[in-house]
């Protein structure tokens, strides 16, 4: 993925009308496309907030405010980008304690955002990752790093501190081919990841210790078979895995018995995959920068967002994750941020 160029705007009315509009805006609401089926409510997801550096933990301001004034002060002289800046985020999730953890692959760094303290902190500078992919945490607030370029997975503590790497290379050698998704069961603390080019989702304990391994070398398309499984979720007792090669999406127990399909149109490269509180999926697309979301038992409902710079618009639409059952973090590759945004619903909260 590259980088996008910056946007520029340009002023085609008085300062103080644009300034009186933009004030005047609320956080829209977004109504999905239906799917073809036509049978199903349209959505209404409600944008919160995006986030892309250290600045943005400081004070919640109005975002199209702060525009506003960069655009009277006139554009900065350019500068190195700091590494509290995204710059090609890729997967999200967040702890216990509601702090946002991104991945930054050409960053070789995951970026935390505590908007709860209004602080910042990066977890891996300058020392242990190189490629950071994936990512997932745990009940007691450890996190789980997948590395593409090393092979491995990094575990570290709710501080940031490095604990153990589950299955360490040894020179040339590791046990992973290739790890991307991550998932980590809450009730058992299993940790599952996907080892994208062996057609495998491993599950392994907290200590690094192989407990299972579902799929086999060279794929298969047969129930639990997998050809290049990307994304993993472990959720209410099931375990959800996108079958990237085979276009579908499987739903195993979580000792890795086969339940059910979901058979997929198209899975981009880089597709992510999320579950909210009511057992809805949600499957981004970076090619046509939108995800489809579909019902517990795999019905279309619909799709939801284009291509763009704007709220509610994606460059390269990565990562996906719910927090608290229906606050929705989606990854916004090429506009180097990350969108929030809430999922309606009864009894739920705000973000």
């Amino acid at each position: 993925m590259q980088h996008p160029e910056r946007l520029i705007m340009s002023m085609t009315a008085p300062y103080t009308c644009l300034l009186a509009l933009l004030l005047s805006a609320t956080a829209p609401s977004f109504p999905g496309t239906p799917s073809s089926s036509g049978n199903e409510k349209k959505s209404a997801v409600i944008f919160i907030r995006a986030f892309s550096s250290a600045e943005d933990v400081k004070g919640i301001s109005h975002p199209l405010l702060n525009k506003t004034i960069d655009i009277i002060a006139g554009p900065k002289e350019p500068s190195e980008r700091p590494s509290s800046v995204l710059q090609q985020p890729y997967a999200v999730t967040t702890d216990s304690n509601r702090r946002i953890f991104v991945t930054d692959v050409p960053a070789g760094l995951v970026h935390v955002f505590d908007f709860d303290k209004h602080e910042y902190w990066a977890l891996g500078a300058g020392n242990h990752l190189r490629a950071p992919l994936g990512i997932a945490s745990d009940r007691e607030g450890n996190i789980y790093v997948s590395d593409i370029v090393l092979r491995t997975v990094f575990m570290y503590d709710s501080t940031g501190k490095f604990i153990r790497y589950l299955k360490k290379p040894r020179g040339d050698e590791s046990y992973f081919d290739g790890p991307r998704g991550i998932a980590v069961d809450s009730a058992t603390g299993r940790i599952y990841v996907c080892d994208t080019p062996r057609h495998m989702v491993i599950v392994l304990d907290k200590k690094g210790h192989v407990i299972a391994s579902l799929g086999k070398r060279g794929g298969g398309t047969g129930p639990g078979e997998f050809k290049r499984p990307t994304q993993v979720v472990a959720n209410a007792g099931e375990l959800l895995v996108l079958d990237s090669g085979n276009s579908r999406l499987q739903v195993l127990n979580h000792q890795g018995r086969f339940l059910k399909e979901i058979q997929l149109a198209n899975v981009g490269r880089g597709a992510g995959l999320a579950v909210d509180g009511a057992g809805n999926i949600y499957l981004t697309d970076p090619e046509l920068n939108n995800f489809q979301a579909f019902n517990p038992d795999g019905q279309p409902l619909y799709f939801f967002g284009e291509t763009g710079t704007g709220a509610g618009q994606f460059n390269g639409l990565s990562g996906a994750w719910v927090d608290s059952g229906h606050c929705l973090y989606l990854v916004d590759t090429n506009n180097q941020r990350v969108q929030l945004f809430q999922i309606p619903g009864p009894g739920t909260g705000g973000c």
